[in-house]
Formats: structure tokens, C-alpha cells, sequence
């Protein structure tokens, strides 16, 4: 049965009226916490992914793919009318689209954000169709060495890419892979690191790693420098179907395509993410532009919040190819999927196009389902978005620790795992406040048994021999592979880094936190 056909079924099913609901709920519910101040996409979707305990695993995975799109627009409304960026991905979007704001000019803003966002999710979504079945049918072709070159892959480029500085992203991969070998050894049956606890025979639930870093210690470190004060928020006025002129349509429909073909490939691959793309995007538009418009560059100009918003959410897709297709997850975001997936019991593969094709052909129709969705709500409730920014920020964080201590006792029902994400937290909140990535720990607590799993099959095949792992054309190419991942990352990531220095007030050491914005706000 061809793609086409499994899209078509996955439609039928996406499409039911329990489906399209849930869909409508994971949108609105991913959008509504995603425009909140401080919270970005990962902790979005990390906050929310408890609520998906009691579905269905169908209903679960149309309700999870809305909340990922809904968290991954969320941010622009923060960036733009607060200049707040929730992740380093929408730094460009505040850049911009708060000067916009400021000079009246907010509607304009919202708006190209919303449609870039759906064109770009659209396109972003069909190259996901169109590629990801020829990646899981060559993948079904590989053996245990192959695997284990891949976990490789993904270890070093999420270690050393995600951050400022590859070490530490490489300790906090390291404590990661250390957290996923906490349990009972499958070909032993002896407790690793259990300390004497039997709570954790089955090893640490990586719902509650997830859960504990982005969610609760994200919460404890801004909730660390809160200050007082109302947040300057930028009104919204007018009707939505005359926020964009003609001359803003014009100027804009470039730049969403070049976003989206710049930031899908990147989303693809290991090499920085996101945040990499907007700011290629960026620097695209900016060079591309002809006069008066390049002079509006850091002073307002559309097409730097309509190219990299369309990157960043085509970049949101394109991680979803090597998460199907291979179980890679390349990006913060993209691990609490996985974890996902594995509540439920499916592990993200190759395999799963064959075993579960229902189940994922109606994920990718549940994409495009939510991307219409996504754009209905958005453009005519931007407003309430703009009320929901006023919600006082010592609720706000109060109710993010209470919904984190129900997710992680939902998980099990065990008091015990409270304690766990209480520990979590508080690792979090030092990783963050010490500048320690927190995506390389989930992806090592993720990857690190299934990368022991491939090991020990590849060793038991080749009678302990170790020249077995590099001995296979694939995993030759994948090492190959993996050295231009590391080399081409690295250079992009020096760009990034030239791009941001020419950029004024972007914090090139941290995302500012809310306080630090108002600070900075009420000095003007």
C-alpha cells in the first residue's frame, strides 16, 4: 500500500469527531500555556503530557501532536507583544517583532507570524510524508552495529550542539546516561545503582526526568528571580482580517518560504536545532532585502519575523523524521515526545511504520488537522492571548509546581515518584542557573539503554570483537556522517554566534528571563 493510500486512512481516522476534538483540545491547550511568560515549547509539552495518561493511545497522540504544535506558536505571541522569548528560537521573533509592537504595528506582526506558521508547518509536514517511509524502509536494514552508530550519532551531536559550550552539554549527557541505567539489568537481573531502593528496580521513569527538568526546575529558576510588578504588555487592536496590507502580503510570502527551506532540512538533522535555523533565516532576509526595507532591520522589518517564525515551526517538523524513522531525538522537545511514546509502550523506529502504521499515518494527518487548527484559533483569540499574559506570574508558577507533583504521581501512583521529581528539580534548577543544557540529560536517559541493548547484541554477534561496530558499510557511513554532522554544526554554530553579535540587545549567554525583560522595560 503505497503513502498516499496510508495517508488517506490516517485522515479517516484523524478526522472522526473524538479525534478532531482531542485535536482541538492538545491546540488550544499547547497554545494557551505556550504564550505564557517564561515557558517555552519543551516545558510545554513536558507540563502537559500527564493529561494525556488517561486516553487511548490514538486519542493520546492526535491530542499530543496538537499540544506540540500549539507550544511550538505559543512563544510568538510572548516574544512579540513582551518581548520575552520563551527559547533561544524566538529571540528574533522579540527582536523584531516587539519593535513592530511598539511602533503600533502588533496586528501585523501576530498575523505573519500565525500564516508563516501554517504555511510552513504545511509544506514542512508534506516533506515529512513524502521522506519519512523511504528513511524507515532503509532502516529496517540495519543491524545492531548500525543502531548503536546512530545512538552515537545522536549522543555526540546533542551533546556537543545543544548549549554554549559542548562540555557541559556533554556532562549532562553523561548524567543522563547515567539516570537511564538506574534499574534492574535485563540479561543479569542485577539492581544497577538502585542504591538499596526498591522504588527504583524499574528504573526512573523518564517521564518524571522530563517532567523534573523542564517543568519543575524551569519553574524554580525563574520563580528564583521574580520580582514584583505588572508586565508591559503591548495591546492588540483592530479586527483580524485587516491586520496585514497588502504591502505586508507582499513582503512576506518570501520569507515564509525561505523559512521553511531553510528551517525543515535543519530540523532534520543533528546539528543545533531550531534556534539555529531562525537565525539563518534571519540572516537571509536580511541580505536578501532591498533597499528601503534592509534599513529596517533591528527597527521592525516584517520579514524578520516572517522568515524565522516560518523556520522555526518547519523545523519543529523536520525533527519529527529522525524521531519516526530512526527513534533519534534530536532536539528538548523532541525527547519528551519519545517519552511519549514509550508510556504507551511504542518505541519511535523504523518498526513502527510496519508494526503501527494506523497509529502513525494518523499522527502526520493529526499535523496537518492541527496546523488548520492551530491558524482558526490564533488569528481571531489573539487577543485572549494577550489576556492571558496578565495572569500574576506567583500563580502562575504556583500552578505549574502542582500540575508537575500531579503529572509525576499520576504516572505510577507512587508517592515515591514525587520524591524523585522533587530531586529532579532541584538538579534542574542548578543545571540552569550554571548554564547546563538540560536536553542532553533527557536524551541520555532515553537512548542510553537502548544504546547499551545494541551494544550487547553487536558483542554477543561478533563473539566480543569490537571492530564489528565499524566493520558495516552503514555504520561507516554513519561515523563519516557524524563527523560532518559535528563540523557543519560547529560552523553553524559560529554563525549564529556572528549573526547574534551583530544583532543589538540579544543575550547571547542565556534567554533574558520575564523579570529581567521588565527590568529592562521599565528602564527605558
Amino acid at each position: 500500500m503505497d503513502s498516499l493510500q496510508l495517508l488517506m486512512d490516517g485522515f479517516a481516522t484523524a478526522l472522526q469527531p473524538q479525534y478532531l476534538l482531542y485535536a482541538f483540545i492538545g491546540v488550544l491547550l499547547g497554545t494557551a500555556v505556550g504564550v505564557l511568560p517564561g515557558i517555552g515549547p519543551a516545558m510545554t509539552v513536558a507540563l502537559l503530557l500527564p493529561l494525556t495518561y488517561t486516553l487511548d493511545v490514538t486519542s493520546a497522540i492526535i491530542m499530543f501532536a496538537g499540544i506540540y504544535y500549539g507550544g511550538m506558536y505559543g512563544g510568538s505571541t510572548t516574544s512579540i507583544l513582551l518581548n520575552t522569548p520563551g527559547e533561544s528560537a524566538s529571540i528574533v521573533t522579540a527582536l523584531e517583532g516587539n519593535r513592530m509592537a511598539r511602533m503600533g504595528r502588533a496586528t501585523a506582526a501576530l498575523a505573519t507570524a500565525a500564516i508563516g506558521s501554517f504555511i510552513a508547518g504545511t509544506i514542512a509536514t508534506a516533506l515529512l510524508t513524502l521522506f519519512a517511509p523511504f528513511i524507515a524502509d532503509f532502516a529496517i536494514t540495519l543491524g545492531p552495529a548500525d543502531y548503536f552508530a546512530l545512538m552515537i550519532v545522536a549522543f555526540l551531536t546533542v551533546g556537543a550542539l545543544m548549549g554554549s559550550s559542548p562540555m557541559r552539554g556533554l556532562v549532562s549527557l553523561s548524567v543522563g546516561l547515567f539516570l537511564g541505567l538506574v534499574g534492574t539489568d535485563t540479561l543479569t537481573g542485577q539492581a544497577r545503582f538502585t542504591f538499596g531502593v526498591p522504588n527504583l528496580g524499574d528504573g526512573i521513569d523518564v517521564v518524571l526526568i522530563a517532567v523534573g527538568l523542564f517543568a519543575l526546575g524551569e519553574a524554580l529558576y525563574v520563580g528564583s528571580r521574580m520580582r514584583h510588578g505588572a508586565l508591559p504588555i503591548i495591546p492588540v487592536t483592530g479586527s483580524w482580517r485587516t491586520w496585514m496590507k497588502k504591502s505586508d502580503w507582499k513582503r512576506s510570502w518570501k520569507p515564509w518560504l525561505r523559512g521553511t527551506f531553510i528551517g525543515f532540512p535543519i530540523g532534520s538533522i543533528p546539528a543545533g536545532g531550531a534556534d539555529v535555523a531562525t537565525f539563518l533565516s534571519y540572516a537571509a532576509e536580511k541580505k536578501l532585502a532591498r533597499e528601503p526595507y534592509r534599513r529596517q532591520f533591528g527597527k521592525g522589518a516584517i520579514e524578520g519575523v516572517a522568515g524565522p517564525e516560518a523556520a522555526n515551526n518547519a523545523a519543529a517538523a523536520g525533527v519529527l523524521v529522525p524521531l519516526l524513522t530512526l527513534g533519534l531525538p534530536t532536539t528538548a522537545t523532541a525527547a519528551i515526545i519519545i517519552s511519549a511514546f514509550q508510556t504507551y509502550g511504542i518505541q519511535p523506529g523504523p518498526l513502527l511504520f510496519q508494526n503501527q502504521p494506523a497509529l502513525v499515518w494518523a499522527l502526520i494527518a493529526s499535523l496537518y488537522i492541527g496546523n488548520v487548527v492551530l491558524i482558526i484559533l490564533n488569528l481571531p483569540l489573539v487577543g485572549m492571548w494577550a489576556k492571558v499574559l496578565r495572569i500574576p506570574r506567583p500563580y502562575l508558577y504556583a500552578g505549574i509546581l502542582v500540575f508537575a507533583g500531579l503529572g509525576a504521581y499520576a504516572a505510577n501512583f507512587t508517592v515515591f515518584d514525587i520524591g524523585v521529581l522533587l530531586v529532579l528539580g532541584v538538579i534542574g534548577f542548578f543545571m540552569r542557573r550554571h548554564g547546563f543544557p538540560v536536553a542532553p540529560m533527557v536524551v541520555g536517559s532515553i537512548l542510553g539503554p537502548m544504546a547499551e541493548e545494541q551494544l550487547r547484541k553487536s558483542m554477543a554477534i561478533s563473539q566480543g570483537d569490537p571492530l564489528y561496530l565499524v566493520q558495516s558499510p552503514a555504520s561507516i557511513v554513519i561515523y563519516a556522517t557524524l563527523a560532518l554532522l559535528i563540523a557543519g554544526g560547529v560552523w553553524l554554530k559560529r554563525r549564529q554566534a556572528r549573526y547574534e553579535a551583530e544583532i543589538p540587545d540579544v543575550d547571547t549567554t542565556a534567554i533574558r528571563t520575564v523579570e529581567e525583560e521588565v527590568a529592562r522595560e521599565m528602564g527605558r
